[in-house]
């Protein structure tokens, strides 16, 4: 199996095929509007900004699963991210990252990835993932986005 093996919602409810995305560099982040890592944003969309026309893509995927901090419904995510922090990279609707009702992208994630397997602790985990699908790096949420320009940049030479 592979990421490009799922086929998501983005935040109007229309299914995208993560098979579209498919030779691009991928940074898939699980993210939340009222967490201490939201600021984020602002650095997520300067990186996209910089290599999206090189082949590189940025997967937002909110999910309320860290003490309710994505409360809002996707129309509200969507509102919030473009307001603030002028979003441009796909954000799709709202998932559970972690649990019993986790959404199978994050399943496969966090079980089928070897090294880089393991739960989602927080909001803004990032997995990044090669022109070829493979998951090459995982950040913790901590970890901000101007930190991991390399390894993006390096990706995408590759």
């Amino acid at each position: 199996m592979k990421i490009y093996d799922f086929i998501v919602n983005d935040t109007y409810g229309f299914q995208k095929k993560l098979s579209d995305f498919e030779g691009k560099v991928l940074l898939v982040i699980n993210t939340a509007s009222k967490c201490g890592f939201t600021p984020q944003y602002e650095g997520l969309e300067k990186l996209y900004e910089k290599y999206r026309d090189k082949g590189f893509e940025i997967l937002a995927f909110p999910a309320n699963n860290f003490l309710n901090q994505e409360p809002g419904s996707n129309e509200e995510i969507r509102e919030f991210c473009s307001t603030n922090y002028d979003v441009s990279f796909p954000i799709f609707e709202k998932i559970n990252v972690k649990g019993k009702n986790q959404h199978p992208l994050y399943k496969y994630l966090t079980e089928e990835t070897g090294e880089f397997k393991g739960k989602i602790r927080w909001n803004f985990d990032k997995f990044l993932i090669d022109r070829k699908g493979n998951v090459i790096n995982r950040f913790k949420p901590k970890i901000k986005p101007e930190n991991i320009e390399k390894q993006i940049h390096d990706a995408l030479e590759t």
